[in-house]
C-alpha cells in the first residue's frame, strides 16, 4: 500500500493535507481539485498504473458516468471503477473520453464504443441504445435490456457479515443503508443489500426496524444518521452496525467519536466497497473488498470482446468479494 508521503508527492501537497482528506476532515479547507488530485493520486498508485505509448491518435471509448466530478468525491468507489477502467483502455491502444450525465451523449462516428459506469433509468438506457455504440455497462446488471454488464456480488457479503457478528454473539445489528436515484431522477433503486439484510435477520427473527437508517450515499449522510440513532436509541443503540458503502461508515464513525461511544469496544462498524479512504481512515474500517480495478478492466474486455466478435449473447460478469476486518470491528 503506498504511502501518505507518495500520495502527497505525486498530489503536490503536504502529508498533512493527504491525511485530512483522506479522512474526510470537515474543518479542512481545500478545493475540490485538491481532493480529486488526492483521491486520484491513492487510487493510481495502488494501481501502479502504465500507460502505452502511441504513435498516432488512437481510436477512441467513451466512458460515460453517473456521478459527476463532486459525486465522485463523496463516494469514490466509482471514481476506482473508472480508473480500472481508463488503465485498460490506454493498455489497449485506445484513447478514452469521459462524458457526464451533464453532457450529450457521444457520437457513433467518433468512439468504437463506450463503458458506462453507474445506474441508468429506462429511459437513459433507450438514449444510449439509439447512439449505435457498442455499449457495458458497470455496477448495473443490464441482462434484461441486452447489454453486457459486470456487478459485484452483494448477496454473499451480507450474509458474511451478520455470520461474523452472530458468532462473536453481537445479535443487535443495525444497517446504515444507501438510497440513490438514476441521475435523471426518474428510478428509485432498491439497494439489494438492504432487501439480502431483511431477509437474514427476518430469518433469525432479529430485525429491529428502527436499527435500520436510510440516506444518501454520503460522509454526511453517515454523519447524520449515526446522530440520530444516538440520539433516539440512547442505551439500545445496535453493538454492530453494516454500513452499504465506505463513505456512509466514515460519516458513523465520525459520530460515533463525537459522541465518545468507544469504536470497537460499544460498537462495531463493517462498512462496504473497501476503497482507499477506508484503509487510511483511524481507525482503518472493516469493509467488503470489491475490486473495483477488476471490474473495470473486465468490462473494457467485454467492449473489445463485442467489437472483435460477431457475439449477441448478453453476459452479466457477476464479481466476487472479500470481508476484510480491521480495526473498527471486533
Amino acid at each position: 500500500m503506498a504511502t501518505i508521503k507518495d500520495i502527497a508527492v505525486r498530489a503536490h501537497v503536504s502529508p498533512a493535507t493527504v491525511s485530512r482528506v483522506l479522512n474526510y476532515d470537515q474543518d479542512l479547507a481545500v478545493t475540490d481539485e485538491t481532493k480529486k488530485r488526492v483521491f486520484a493520486a491513492a487510487e493510481a498508485l495502488n494501481y501502479a498504473k502504465k500507460k502505452r505509448r502511441v504513435e498516432k491518435a488512437p481510436p477512441k471509448i467513451a466512458l460515460l458516468t453517473w456521478y459527476n466530478e463532486q459525486e465522485e468525491l463523496n463516494d469514490i468507489y466509482y471514481l476506482s471503477i473508472r480508473l480500472g477502467a481508463e488503465e485498460k483502455i490506454q493498455a489497449a491502444g485506445y484513447a478514452v473520453q469521459q462524458f457526464t450525465r451533464e453532457q450529450s451523449l457521444p457520437n457513433a462516428k467518433d468512439f468504437a464504443g463506450m463503458i458506462a459506469i453507474g445506474k441508468f433509468s429506462p429511459k437513459q438506457i433507450t438514449a444510449i441504445q439509439a447512439t449505435g455504440l457498442t455499449t457495458i455497462f458497470v455496477d448495473f446488471n443490464t441482462l434484461n435490456f441486452g447489454f453486457d454488464s459486470v456487478t459485484p456480488n452483494l448477496h454473499y457479503p451480507v450474509k458474511k457479515i451478520i455470520e461474523h457478528f452472530l458468532a462473536l454473539d453481537i445479535k443487535d445489528i443495525g444497517m446504515i443503508a444507501g438510497e440513490e436515484l438514476t441521475s435523471d431522477h426518474q428510478l428509485k433503486l432498491t439497494d439489494q443489500r438492504l432487501n439480502t439484510f431483511r431477509n437474514i435477520m427476518r430469518d433469525h427473527k432479529l430485525l429491529r426496524p428502527d436499527f435500520v437508517l436510510t440516506g444518501p450515499f454520503s460522509v454526511e449522510s453517515g454523519h447524520k444518521l449515526m446522530q440520530k440513532a444516538i440520539t433516539e436509541l440512547g442505551p439500545q443503540l445496535p453493538h454492530a452496525f453494516f454500513a452499504a458503502n465506505d463513505a456512509l461508515a466514515i460519516g458513523a464513525l465520525h459520530a460515533l467519536q463525537e459522541a465518545q461511544i468507544s469504536v470497537p469496544e460499544r460498537v462495531s462498524i463493517i462498512g462496504f466497497n473497501d476503497t482507499t479512504i477506508a484503509r487510511y481512515f483511524s481507525p482503518q474500517v472493516s469493509s467488503v473488498q470489491v475490486d473495483t480495478k477488476l471490474m473495470g478492466q473486465k468490462s473494457v474486455e467485454l467492449l473489445l470482446d463485442r467489437l472483435e466478435t460477431d457475439r449477441e449473447t448478453p453476459i452479466n460478469l457477476n464479481v466476487g468479494t472479500k470481508l476484510i476486518l480491521r480495526a473498527s470491528s471486533r
